[in-house]
């Protein structure tokens, strides 16, 4: 708890966390939080696979522990430095909160590409920051397609399922989600070995994803009306599109974007060097060959729509 605070604690947390990602971004250190947790999970799972404990249930027990061993973590801290002084657990908090946050982080990633995008080699490498496709043989539409889809995408996952959590829910809120999101990162794969192993982390962040991906339609269709851009044809878009990708949440997002910017995203890509035929997001007529002007334009749509995410989250923890 903040001492003597004027404000709401939760509340202080939270914004503090928010500006301190704004102006800073994610820290880069050794000891990171999610650095932490990938070296546990991996540890983990290394065990369980030397036993031949490598099936749904294993996999849940594995997503559990790394999760309350998440939690456990901070509430250690926590307690620590509580014990110390009041102040020194709220700055504790807030450390892990703002190493949580990573919403420059993603749009900082949108504009490395950008500035190098005559340069299609350098963009492409950029690229590989962002997506799990194969880069090598994309052209520049194909690189601003893909970031475009990158931005749109993980504004879900990488912002507004944070910080809502964070705020209707607290430090541990926001742990639970980034301990699943990361967990759906390294196992939540339909390939050999983890199709059974990974199982429990893919749907349970599949389930945590859920809202929030289908609020994102009318966020970005607020985003889109305040920068000028097709908010009337956001919804539509995300009801005709939303299905395209084989994720139950991120063709929201995406289609949304699409809409807001009325251009053409996802389509055929190559991914781990198969050659993968999607459906377009987007009417035929809307453009796929992408420029610069258009990631500029998704970057804003992308950037403002986090900003009011944030707002909705202040209110949230003024409602709760």
């Amino acid at each position: 708890m903040l001492p003597t605070s004027p404000i709401d604690p939760q509340l202080a947390l939270l914004l503090a966390a928010v500006v301190l990602d704004a102006l800073l971004g994610d820290p880069d250190y050794p000891l990171h939080p999610i650095r932490l947790l990938g070296h546990a999970s991996i540890a983990l799972e290394r065990r369980l696979f030397a036993r031949g404990w490598d099936g749904r249930l294993a996999g849940a027990l594995h997503g559990l522990a790394v999760t309350l061993g998440a939690l456990g973590a901070w509430w250690l801290g926590h307690a620590l430095l509580v014990a110390l002084h009041p102040l020194l657990g709220w700055l504790w908090d807030l450390f892990v909160a703002y190493s949580l946050l990573c919403t420059r982080d993603l749009l900082a990633h949108g504009r490395r590409v950008l500035l190098v995008l005559d340069d299609l080699p350098a963009a492409r490498e950029r690229l590989r920051w962002l997506v799990s496709r194969d880069t090598a043989g994309l052209d520049r539409g194909g690189v601003v397609r893909a970031t475009i889809e990158s931005l749109s995408e993980n504004l879900t996952d990488g912002v507004l399922t944070p910080l809502w959590a964070l705020a209707l829910f607290g430090l541990p809120g926001l742990v639970v989600v980034k301990a699943v999101s990361s967990l759906d990162s390294m196992v939540g794969y339909r390939n050999a070995r983890y199709g059974r192993f990974g199982w429990a982390a893919a749907r349970t962040d599949d389930i945590m994803h859920w809202l929030p991906a289908r609020l994102s339609v009318p966020l970005l269709a607020a985003a889109a009306a305040l920068l000028g851009r097709h908010w009337r044809a956001v919804l539509p878009a995300a009801r005709r599109w939303h299905a395209v990708l084989p994720s139950p949440n991120s063709g929201w997002s995406e289609a949304a974007a699409a809409g807001a910017l009325r251009v053409r995203l996802a389509g055929p890509g190559r991914y781990h060097g198969e050659e993968i035929h999607r459906p377009w997001i987007g009417a035929d007529a809307w453009p796929a060959d992408l420029d610069g002007g258009d990631l500029r334009r998704a970057l804003w749509l992308v950037g403002l729509a986090a900003g009011l995410a944030s707002l909705i989250a202040a209110g949230l923890c003024l409602a709760a």
